[in-house]
């Protein structure tokens, strides 16, 4: 057995799935990271690897996703699916290798075909190994691998979690547990089952013709018992994997077909806008509804917090960008989601998991519940009107607890919300952005209250809401540098306090309860790209009003990163070095769209389109040096804000 996981990239070239499959590929076809039946968790492998082993040599098996050998791959998604195709050929050796990779949709059924063509001029004769590592629920300790003889599979199990992989070939080898270094030199030695996470299997082919092309499609099946697993294993050998390749592309290229038009007639643009519609559907958990942040890849939390959990406020941006691309019905079920997700006092906390419990998180983001309100009442808008009543009630209980629970959060003396963690979550106070989101969260509640003739409840949030607008207005605007400060009431470190003392700056200090002593600045003045949530998406001002437009000059001017180019957090922001963002650049494209500023727009736009992967992925962060994808791939966050700014600059270009 070799395990990977020590050394698992943090960047991936490609996924795909069905909503209930979720896999992480390299460009080479090598699968580093698999989820079932959620698209969140729990992981299950450690990786899975094939390679062929030229008969009447003494050479070991040659392993497809590596290039010591010469292998030399060409990648790409089929057109308009999330079907991922590889091309893998050597100058070492006479076979060109094709494989397709695709989960079938609706079904616990993953394909990996393989096409085997002869590219010399005499027969060939070799075997095909195909490595599979599982570990089950990401945990390392006491799985089962057994080859299944009834099945012709190789099972990998533990507790409710049962794989199979298998082909419709049979195959000539087999070994369960410790089977890496065999299955390297050809010695698989039958070995039936053991408690190891680890197995391999051999087919071989016998004298291909020059020219001439087989096929060798394996499948992985899952089930929560052997039952169930089995039964997926028959139903996909029960077509043939071109069957399943249709089957899978007509689901996808219907599933384009069924969404609105990407507005802008160009075909870069499109390309990329049928890629994010693609994406978005593959972050869309099928039994739950859930939108999870990205793909997970930093299982061991070594360098953030990880992102495989669903944030309320990157999902309210997403599902509005469904709505606008023609998708509501996964917005709908989105919302259907979130009302097993609100806690009992109205609030949504952080970041939950597919099932709405709670995620491992840095304490309340009061930004997530109101964007969560705000994003139902943009949902609310796209509707036919037929649908809007029967979503209104279904969501009208929950906007009543979690607007309850907003007005409750209010600093008496500033009128802001009390303080809570930032959007990015690295600071606390009373955040500019997070006001704004909780008033653009209570102008919502009041729209719904008013549809639900409420009036008493709607001139209550509505009054609060106006109160949030005022502070942000005066108390949060930085007149001497004509932009909005970040936020007031900051929390900072004693160091930083006495600092600030030092430097004559306005500070406070208190003690809790317990006797723990914090130090907070009156004000925090660094310029963030957040700012511009006052008027875009949240309306606190008109995008052309002069507190607005000095303060996207300023993020524009400040933020801005040399050479490079692209929009960047904040001022001396450090997170994987302190690189300018895809969804950051587009938020200062949504807000000089808003503007009127359409050729800028599309310049900040383009920007993105030419910084997305070489699959049309868009990650979170662009290396401030060389331009290439430092992090996150893909960040659903990043493909909404692309179908947001591209409808935006659409509409008010016509």
């Amino acid at each position: 057995m070799i395990q990977y996981l020590d050394t698992k990239p943090y960047l991936i070239d490609a996924i795909i799935g069905n909503s209930r499959f979720l896999a992480s590929l390299l460009h080479t076809g090598r699968m580093v990271r698999l989820w079932w039946p959620h698209v969140d968790l729990p992981q299950h492998i450690d990786t899975v690897r094939s390679g062929i082993r030229m008969s009447g040599t003494n050479e070991n098996t040659t392993w497809f996703d590596e290039s010591e050998n010469g292998w030399q791959h060409k990648s790409q998604y089929v057109h308009q699916t999330n079907i991922f195709t590889v091309r893998a050929q050597s100058p070492n050796y006479p076979i060109m290798v094709k494989s397709s990779h695709f989960a079938v949709p609706a079904e616990d059924i993953l394909v990996l075909d393989y096409q085997f063509t002869n590219t010399s001029t005499s027969p060939v004769s070799f075997q095909f190994v195909f490595f599979t590592s599982f570990m089950a629920t990401e945990n390392p300790f006491y799985h089962t691998t057994q080859f299944d003889e009834s099945n012709d599979s190789m099972m990998h199990f533990r507790n409710n979690y049962y794989f199979l992989a298998s082909s419709a070939n049979v195959c000539a080898k087999f070994q369960a547990c410790h089977a890496w270094d065999n299955a390297q030199n050809g010695t698989l030695n039958g070995n039936l089952i053991q408690m190891a996470p680890d197995g391999a299997m051999e087919w071989t082919f016998t004298d291909i013709a020059p020219g001439e092309t087989i096929q060798m499609p394996v499948y992985i099946c899952a089930g929560h018992n052997m039952e169930s697993a089995v039964n997926s294993l028959k139903k996909a050998k029960s077509r043939t994997a071109s069957e399943w390749i249709n089957t899978t592309a007509d689901y996808w290229q219907q599933f384009l077909q069924s969404a609105s038009p990407c507005p802008i007639d160009q075909p870069e643009i499109n390309e990329l806008y049928q890629r994010s519609l693609l994406t978005m559907k593959l972050m869309t958990d099928e039994r739950t509804g859930s939108i999870i942040a990205a793909p997970e890849f930093d299982e061991r939390f070594s360098l953030c917090g990880g992102y495989a959990y669903c944030w309320g406020r990157d999902a309210a941006f997403i599902t509005t960008a469904l709505d606008k691309a023609g998708l509501s019905h996964l917005s709908t079920r989105f919302y259907e989601w979130t009302l097993t997700a609100q806690h009992k006092d109205g609030s949504w906390q952080q970041r939950h998991y597919h099932d709405g419990s709670l995620a491992p998180s840095w304490g309340l983001q009061i930004d997530e519940g109101a964007s969560i309100i705000w994003g139902m009442f943009q949902h609310y808008e796209a509707l036919p009107v037929v649908q809007k009543d029967g979503f209104l009630k279904l969501i009208w209980e929950a906007v009543k607890l979690g607007a309850s629970f907003l007005t409750s959060w209010i600093d008496e003396e500033t009128g802001l919300p009390l303080p809570s963690m930032d959007l990015w979550e690295e600071r606390e106070a009373e955040h500019t952005y997070s006001s704004a989101a909780v008033y653009g969260g209570l102008i919502a509640a009041a729209a719904f209250a008013e549809q639900m003739q409420e009036t008493a409840l709607s001139a209550n949030w509505r009054k609060a809401a106006n109160r949030i607008s005022e502070s942000i207005r005066t108390l949060c605007w930085n007149e001497a540098n004509g932009v909005f400060y970040r936020g007031v009431k900051l929390t900072v470190t004693e160091r930083e306090y006495q600092r600030a003392v030092a430097s004559g700056l306005p500070i406070t200090s208190s003690t809790s309860s317990k006797g723990y002593a914090k130090y907070l600045l009156r004000y925090d003045p660094v310029i963030d790209v957040s700012l511009l949530g006052c008027s875009m998406p949240f309306a606190v001002i008109p995008p052309n009003h002069p507190q607005a437009v000095s303060t996207a000059d300023a993020i524009q001017r400040e933020l801005t990163v040399p050479g490079i180019g692209g929009i960047k957090r904040y001022e001396n922001d450090t997170y994987i070095g302190g690189n300018p963002w895809i969804l950051t650049t587009l938020w200062l494209a949504q807000y000089r769209a808003s503007n009127k500023q359409f050729a800028d727009a599309r310049d900040l736009l383009d920007w993105a389109v030419a910084h997305q992967t070489p699959f049309g992925l868009l990650p979170e962060q662009i290396d401030r040096n060389t331009g290439d994808t430092a992090w996150v791939v893909p960040l659903t966050w990043s493909h909404a804000m692309f179908i947001l700014t591209v409808h935006l600059i659409a509409e008010g270009e016509s």
